[in-house]
């Protein structure tokens, strides 16, 4: 078991490598830089000639090395995050990014794992109801609601439950992570109610399409071990329904489910990102949608990084859990 471990986590190193480069290669595609967005900054501000804001954003990129080849930037980028642990600066918010990130991350990866609670514990009940009355009423309206949960973009749930929450209810709990008397305050019950009260529309969105999916899995991969000859073989012995479904059932049709929870921490930001966005919720998605705006690439690198050390990260987790459940995994 520990070599297995040891053989999955050498392999994600390489891997990371190659993201990394992949992920500041491609923000590096759109033409322009920040010293561009500087210069129409300066111009737009109208106290600035073209030749005199040409020349600040040209000394702007002296001054930060924007002006270097794309291969040398990622060099130096590599350099300061494995040395020195530090993401680079912040052209836009004027602060180093590993700062950033450190504020923000804590809240994206709440809502995430929030996220990520709701969608499997409910996903995965919602699925065993439905395959234990298959074509019942119940069933039919958990498959209508987890095609339609599938089909509809997140971002439009997000805007629906704005406009419900701002012009129909008038609600104050919009667009904060807490109140402005428990930003500061130390973490207590009456901290985390409070949080609730603004974050569970994030929560709720960025769950909305997991539940479904997890639904469909679980129905389908239970429906199909209901039909197995080990289950008939346990019936045969006079065992309980019960004892039939969730004893012998249910732990082998978790098995996608389990595999699935390497890539569900990815989605679910993905998810929160779309939320955020729209809600203008203080944490990493919009931070990450102004940098791309703006071309800050050490944000957006950054973000993408963490992203796909999240990612890498629930895989590797993922492979561990199927390592304990089944032993065929290990012998891989």
């Amino acid at each position: 078991m520990i070599v297995f471990i040891l053989r999955r986590i050498l392999s994600t190193i390489p891997l990371l490598i190659g993201i990394s480069m992949v992920s500041f290669f491609i923000i590096q595609l759109p033409p322009g830089d920040f010293a561009t967005a500087y210069q129409n900054q300066l111009m737009r501000q109208g106290n600035m000639a073209v030749e005199d804001a040409q020349k600040a954003a040209d000394q702007y990129r002296q001054l930060y090395g924007l002006d270097k080849p794309v291969w040398e930037q990622y060099l130096r980028w590599m350099k300061g995050i494995v040395t020195e642990g530090k993401f680079g600066y912040s052209f836009a918010y004027k602060k180093d990014v590993g700062e950033l990130i450190k504020e923000r991350l804590p809240r994206t990866l709440y809502l995430a794992l929030a996220a990520h609670a709701i969608s499997t514990i409910l996903g995965i009940g919602i699925g065993i109801y439905s395959a234990t009355r298959q074509y019942s009423i119940g069933d039919n309206l958990a498959t209508v609601f987890a095609f339609t949960a599938t089909a509809v973009p997140r971002f439009f749930i997000a805007l629906v439950v704005v406009y419900l929450l701002v012009i129909e209810f008038n609600s104050p709990y919009v667009n904060r992570f807490t109140s402005p008397q428990y930003a500061f305050a130390p973490m207590s019950w009456e901290k985390a109610v409070d949080v609730l009260k603004y974050t569970w529309p994030v929560i709720l969105i960025a769950g909305f399409g997991g539940i479904a999916r997890n639904m469909r899995v679980m129905r389908g991969n239970l429906l199909d071990g209901l039909n197995a000859q080990y289950v008939t073989t346990a019936r045969s012995k006079g065992l309980t329904e019960n004892a039939v479904i969730y004893k012998h059932a249910v732990p082998n049709a978790l098995h996608p489910i389990i595999m699935y929870q390497g890539t569900v921490l990815p989605y679910m930001i993905q998810g929160e990102l779309e939320a955020a966005i729209v809600l203008n919720m203080p944490s990493l998605a919009p931070m990450f949608y102004s940098s791309l705006a703006v071309q800050d690439i050490y944000v957006s690198g950054g973000f993408l990084f963490i992203y796909a050390m999240l990612l890498v990260l629930g895989n590797l987790i993922a492979d561990i859990l199927l390592a304990l459940t089944d032993p065929r995994i290990r012998m891989a």
